[in-house]
């Protein structure tokens, strides 16, 4: 083991703060950068010539089941890194490769499970998630060439975790910048150039999540990794394996009530709106993803110091991290609330021409992105929940606010006071209140006072 990396990487010394933004302003550009392999497709499928909106509504579609594959990567990647970063505050290198063995083995045979299934199934599973007869030529197009970088995508995201948690959040930016800068580049080149439509932004996706995941087993394979990932580590042992997937479950909840909520969307807008109002969900998902990720990427780079620190039994410094982790991602959404209500149908425009759908668009926008700020309440608690290994508690608002308050709402709302689509819309600002606040209170009264 390299000393001199060791001591470098060490997060119980030095500025808990400086360490936070460290960690987190990379993880924020690789985040918001990851968001462009899907993000440039949106834009330009929303802008082909006379199928443009019906092609991004078809895209829309689609997403449940790329959040779903999004689900399992994070099941194994994001709960066998909170083991990793405790392991190595406590100095047991050894383990920590173990458990980043098995994480690989894992997100190898998840992947191949996930490809046979999805494949498959993928035309009854597509008009389940609110296709129409006209979009599903779209999302089918789209959807069997994605599916075919199953392995590529949750290799590059789930791996990389361990890339920025040994304390190399460059190196895990780059990651996410090399893919995304591919993908941009070969999306015009196969969507106009060689005329392939949806296709091609598909295929364009899956080379630059291939090229992503081999840039992150190089190095974790290579001389700068301090902790590697090695073919004797590479096994799954059934203990390692109960402990990854109980700390995985929060993350895994959270992207897979996140697929359930887009599902019951996407059928009551279908029916209650049709394709038109399936394709403005379909932008204001991408909007609130970019949006929503420098609040991912505070938390996500807080998650390793939490968790080191807690390893280390240094509570004050987990305190400090708990307080500054909230105060920045509190700061930041009331920012971006206050972007969204000054330039609404300027951000509609990047994704459409369509002047109904710019209209209809922002005012749907305003409905959705009301109070969002409250949702850097909830991940804040949930990221000190995951980091100091209380998984339950995270588990649990992760069902509260999609499961028992965003579900019943998107169905119940529109039925009420003649809402219809406004309905749909209102249930995410509605839900990011009390979800947020009862999971932040609680994490501050159960965890925060107890340190």
């Amino acid at each position: 083991m390299d000393a001199s990396h060791t001591l470098k990487n060490d997060f119980a010394q030095g500025s808990v703060k400086a360490l936070i933004i460290a960690q987190a302003l990379p993880l924020t550009m690789a985040q918001i950068v990851q968001l462009l392999y899907n993000i440039v497709d949106r834009i330009y499928i929303g802008h082909l010539k006379d199928i443009g909106d019906m092609a991004l509504t078809g895209l829309g579609i689609t997403f449940p089941l790329i959040v779903l594959i999004a689900a399992f990567t994070s099941l194994f990647g994001n709960g066998g890194a909170t083991l990793f970063s405790i392991s190595r505050g406590k100095h047991e290198e050894e383990e920590a490769e173990r458990i980043m063995g098995n994480v690989f083995a894992l997100l190898m045979l998840s992947s191949v499970i996930l490809f046979v299934v999805c494949y498959t199934c993928r035309k009854p599973i597509l008009f389940l998630f609110g296709a129409s007869e006209e979009s599903y030529r779209y999302a089918n197009e789209y959807l069997k060439i994605y599916l075919l970088g199953t392995a590529f995508s949750m290799l590059s995201t789930g791996m990389n975790i361990y890339i920025n948690a040994q304390g190399f959040p460059r190196m895990g930016m780059l990651t996410t910048v090399i893919g995304a800068l591919i993908n941009i580049a070969l999306d015009p080149l196969f969507i106009f150039v060689f005329d392939m439509g949806v296709a091609g932004a598909a295929l364009a996706t899956v080379i630059s999540q291939g090229v992503s995941a081999i840039w992150v087993l190089l190095f974790l394979t290579g001389k700068k990794a301090i902790l590697k990932l090695r073919p004797v580590r590479i096994r799954i042992d059934i203990r390692r394996t109960k402990r990854i997937v109980t700390l995985g479950i929060p993350g895994f909840v959270v992207q897979g009530t996140n697929s359930l909520v887009q599902i019951v969307c996407n059928n009551q807008l279908q029916f209650y709106g049709g394709d038109l109002y399936v394709g403005i969900f379909t932008i204001l998902n991408s909007v609130r993803e970019v949006l929503s990720m420098p609040v991912s990427g505070i938390t996500s780079g807080a998650q390793p110091v939490l968790g080191f620190n807690y390893g280390a039994k240094e509570n004050k410094r987990v305190k400090e991290g708990i307080r500054f982790t909230a105060f920045l991602g509190v700061t930041y959404t009331v920012c971006a609330w206050l972007l969204i209500m000054i330039a609404s149908k300027l951000i509609i425009r990047i994704f459409t021409s369509e002047e109904q759908m710019i209209l209809l668009g922002a005012k749907m926008m305003n409905i959705y992105f009301f109070g969002f700020f409250f949702m850097a309440f909830q991940f804040s608690g949930q990221t000190v929940f995951q980091a100091l290994g209380k998984a339950k508690y995270a588990v649990f608002f992760s069902i509260f606010r999609k499961v028992i308050i965003v579900v019943p709402l998107t169905v119940l709302l529109p039925m009420f006071f003649s809402l219809g689509v406004n309905g749909v819309f209102l249930a995410e600002p509605i839900s990011n209140a009390i979800g947020g606040l009862a999971c932040f209170i609680t994490m501050w009264l159960t965890v925060y006072r107890k340190l």
